[in-house]
């Protein structure tokens, strides 16, 4: 924790080893509404993260393997989330303030999303009930699939404005604010809420029940309170407690890193579908590597060389989506680009053997296409040495996420 508020800790504090449970398996679907997310898995709202180019980068993240030919490989190639195993894609948390200010060209900065993108939901803060209703408007009119409502945000610059988790301690303001989303927007409205804002105001049952009385579609509850922030164990029992409680589709989010870890939130909690932030970024496999547990017990490790052509192309993709961006200057643009591979350099690089040189030499680059050069040449002299179908997944502890990046999952 800094001044600037929570970030995402470098490991999950002594983190339970899951088996695969005899039964439980990560459901093939869940409906929010009409919308049908399948398999019943979702990328967690992460402010710095979640952008455009990174929610499609997930959804076609099943192309990156070692026997997938150059054509195979390509991103334009058509996916569908049985390929990619990400059944619903979440944007970066965006202010309703802000939104109902800006002008209409700025909004597509924040809202931008493509075809492939489907299905997508919009994940929205603030405290006024009325700027809220405004800005859910302002998402569905956009196109989106769905509107999502955060009640789980720990950073203090979020808390202080009273956004996020802040609210958890104002249900009556929570209750207007649910009340007001849900008469201005005729798509599916969900919540994703945390336990409540410490250990003596836990409040995620009243509040469950409360979105459920209001026309929720669904909720998803981050298993800690405020107060933990990323630390601690996620206490699934909550989980399972909401899950009882109402009859709408329950998202469990907190501690999954891994496909066993998935299936046994499912088999603990009894939830409708599973959430999945910060191992996200470290990788990007996930969703693919749980939906092949559920179908066969077993699933693909990435190697070296995969991590090679995932990064190359998920940095390519930045520099393509700066290139035709208008919003900046060309040179801003391309200056942002380059921070941003900076800022996914130390979660793509983990459990790369030598890893630490490559995010060295990557720092040091100001351009998107020296920091192009530098992985080339690292992963051309790891190829060439014989390291290239090494497993790369348990080599070293999951990275830290930079001090700079404000994560709400």
């Amino acid at each position: 924790m800094t001044g600037r508020g929570f970030t995402v800790k470098k490991s999950w504090d002594n983190p339970v080893e899951h088996e695969m449970p005899a039964q439980a398996r990560v459901p093939a679907e869940m409906r929010i509404g009409p919308v049908v997310v399948a398999p019943a898995t979702v990328l967690a709202p992460m402010a710095g993260v979640t952008d455009t180019v990174f929610r499609r980068f997930i959804r076609h993240a099943s192309l990156f393997t070692a026997s997938a030919s150059p054509a195979e490989s390509a991103i334009e190639a058509a996916v569908t989330n049985a390929q990619s195993g990400c059944g619903l894609l979440m944007t970066e948390f965006t202010s309703a303030d802000g939104l109902s200010r800006m002008r209409e060209a700025k909004r597509k900065r924040y809202l931008t999303f493509y075809d492939d993108e489907h299905p997508i939901g919009a994940q929205l803060f603030g405290s006024n009930p009325e700027t809220l209703a405004e800005a859910a408007r302002i998402v569905q009119d956009t196109g989106f699939d769905l509107v999502d409502l955060n009640l789980g945000c720990p950073a203090k610059r979020v808390v202080g404005c009273n956004g996020g988790s802040g609210l958890l301690r104002d249900l009556p303001r929570i209750s207007e604010i649910l009340r007001a989303v849900r008469k201005a927007v005729s798509i599916p409205f969900t919540v994703k809420f945390r336990l409540g804002w410490n250990d003596s105001q836990i409040v995620c049952i009243e509040l469950a029940r409360m979105a459920e009385s209001e026309g929720l579609n669904a909720v998803a509850l981050h298993a800690r309170t405020r107060e933990q922030g990323y630390s601690g164990q996620a206490r699934w029992e909550w989980i399972a407690a909401v899950k009882q409680a109402i009859h709408i589709p329950v998202i469990g989010n907190g501690d999954i890193r891994t496909p066993e870890d998935a299936a046994a939130m499912i088999a603990k909690t009894g939830c409708d579908g599973v959430m999945i932030g910060r191992a996200a970024p470290a990788n990007p496999w996930i969703f693919r590597q749980i939906a092949q547990y559920t179908a066969h017990g077993s699933y693909d490790r990435p190697t070296v060389h995969d991590r090679y052509r995932m990064i190359r192309t998920y940095f390519q993709m930045l520099l393509d989506e700066a290139e035709a961006s208008q919003s900046l200057p060309r040179d801003a643009r391309h200056g942002e680009t380059a921070g941003k591979m900076k800022q996914f350099a130390s979660w793509f690089t983990h459990g790369v053997p030598g890893g630490a040189k490559l995010r060295a030499a990557i720092y040091q680059e100001r351009t998107g296409a020296g920091v192009l050069e530098q992985v080339d040449r690292f992963f051309t002299a790891q190829i060439e040495s014989g390291l290239g179908a090494q497993d790369v997944t348990s080599a070293e502890e999951y990275p830290a996420f930079p001090e700079t990046a404000l994560v709400c999952d």
